[in-house]
């Protein structure tokens, strides 16, 4: 960004929060009057009539055949129905970098308590398609940028009409860190660790004074989905959708807790990269890494794909709706499914995000553990972070 800012920016995550915190009190004293009014106004003896069903309706009659298929699909679940895997070959030659996910048929949400946006498990069938082996790195999406001269969300200057009456000094492009306080904090606010920083995007992780020199096969950061979207149809590849995500990740797997098991540590060996120590305060980086690691730095999964857990989250293109799974339950067996016609997350009513899968670098069992391939992760469009990045996916060409 050119130009020089001399008084300090207010924090852009305060700044979204301030307006979302007004429009809340708005429409909760709204809320109010409304039910104070119909309080009022509605006759003390007033009864609800009750609708009785004509006999001769099926308006409100379930037969349960529509109910047989689903019956059926739920005890293939509670049964442990292991996945179906299509075993042909690829339709042809990789393209590079890229690993074919086979068709297939699998049991997909989670069971962990904390995941309650992850159920019910149900049976989700997909095509086959190509995915990347691993996240973006810095080195490909530099080779982007120098070819397109495109501009991230977070290299852009805020626009004064998404923030009115916020002073112009104010409005600085830049990006949310996460910021490790110095010593422990309740976890309940999470504005404790992250914060958001001038001059802060993909080629600064950390901020201005930062670089990628010698993080070039470090996953890209700050980005956000309209920059995944952009990079996606320059490559000729798309985003996944979550369940193609859940599939890829599990790489065959029956259910099991991690990419590669259930043991988060097998044979005393770590196999993602995930926040070690005590959150968010001291990383202990027992597994090599403090932040990001150079793709690729542990085992990759049944299907040949490297850190589908930890490192960095990945968007995907589904809307996140924290109802979404429930309600795709009800249909039996979905056939690549794509996501919900609108977002919806209860804890912030009318914000809209978007699917990401696959956790971070820090993520830990005291405070988010959603790098497990049944959680879901959520963001705003418009928010990178300095762990969040993607891969691509590409269908398969049909002759």
């Amino acid at each position: 960004m050119k130009g020089t800012v001399t008084s300090p920016p207010q924090d852009s995550q305060s700044i979204f929060r301030r307006y979302r915190y007004i429009f809340a009190v708005v429409l909760l004293l709204t809320v109010a009057g409304v039910a104070i009014a119909a309080f009022k106004f509605w006759p003390v003896n007033q009864t609800v009539p009750v609708v009785i069903a004509d006999a001769n309706s099926n308006a409100y009659c379930d037969p349960g055949i529509s109910s047989v298929q689903t019956q059926h699909i739920d005890n293939l679940v509670k049964q442990g129905a292991p996945p179906v895997i299509d075993r042909s070959p690829s339709p042809g030659a990789a393209p590079d970098g890229m690993v074919w996910i086979p068709a297939g048929e699998f049991s997909m949400g989670s069971e962990e308590p904390a995941f309650t946006d992850a159920r019910p498990i149900h049976r989700v069938k997909l095509n086959g398609f190509w995915m990347d082996k691993t996240e973006i790195t810095n080195a490909e999406f530099e080779r982007f940028v120098n070819a397109t001269g495109y501009v991230t969300i977070a290299e852009r200057k805020p626009r004064a009409e998404d923030f009115p009456g916020v002073p112009s000094e104010s409005l600085v492009a830049g990006s949310v860190v996460f910021s490790p306080p110095s010593s422990a904090v309740p976890l309940d606010d999470h504005l404790q660790w992250w914060r958001y920083v001038p001059g802060a995007n993909w080629r600064h992780p950390q901020g201005p004074k930062s670089d990628i020199k010698g993080f070039e096969k470090h996953p890209v950061v700050h980005i956000a989905y309209a920059d995944a979207l952009a990079f996606a149809e320059w490559a000729g590849k798309r985003l996944p959708t979550e369940a193609e995500f859940e599939w890829a990740a599990r790489g065959g797997l029956d259910r099991m807790k991690y990419t590669w098991g259930d043991k988060f540590r097998p044979d005393e060996k770590f196999c993602a990269n995930s926040f070690q120590g005590h959150f968010p305060d001291k990383n202990t980086a027992e597994d090599g890494f403090a932040s990001t690691s150079p793709v690729g730095s542990f085992e990759p999964n049944g299907f040949g794909l490297f850190d589908m857990a930890g490192n960095v989250w990945e968007w995907n293109v589904d809307w996140y709706d924290a109802n979404y799974y429930a309600d795709l339950a009800q249909s039996g067996t979905a056939t690549d499914p794509q996501g919900p016609m609108q977002s919806n997350d209860p804890t912030e009513p009318g914000v809209k995000k978007r699917v990401q899968k696959g956790g971070s670098y820090l993520c830990t069992d005291q405070y988010c553990s959603r790098y497990m391939p049944g959680g879901r992760g959520k963001g705003e469009p418009d928010t990178g972070t300095n762990h969040l990045g993607f891969r691509l996916v590409k269908d398969a060409k049909i002759n």
